[in-house]
């Protein structure tokens, strides 16, 4: 089954030394996932004052700045895996170096029909 990592955390708590590290063990986290055959994608986030957020609302678009919520932490990145299981999925979760800092939130992805292949 594939999975969506999505790592949340506060875009503040880290340091820039600490950042660059973190982009270290997580860029050497997917090579170890991609050996394993776990590993679909994964990306870093710029910061959240680039955001920008579409709404359609009785048929007109409406484009706002920045998140679409208010939260105290912000969407940083993600990760797809393949898993066998949810347990799997949580032991690669556990590996991602934001954990530390931050949430991973793990959701299955759900296959539809006619969606195009990678």
């Amino acid at each position: 089954m594939k999975y969506m990592m999505l790592v949340y955390l506060d875009e503040q708590t880290m340091t820039d030394e600490e950042r660059e590290h973190c982009y270290v063990e997580s860029a050497q986290l997917t090579q170890d996932l991609n050996s394993t055959g776990h590993y679909l994608g994964a990306g870093p986030l710029h910061s959240v004052a680039t955001a920008t957020s579409v709404r359609v609302r009785d048929g007109k678009r409406l484009v706002t700045d920045g998140p679409f919520a208010e939260t105290r932490e912000q969407l940083g990145g993600y990760y797809v895996v393949e898993a066998a299981d949810l347990d799997e999925a949580i032991s690669i979760a556990e590996r991602i170096p934001p954990a530390r800092f931050g949430t991973i939130e793990i959701r299955p992805l759900m296959e539809i029909e006619g969606l195009p292949e990678n």
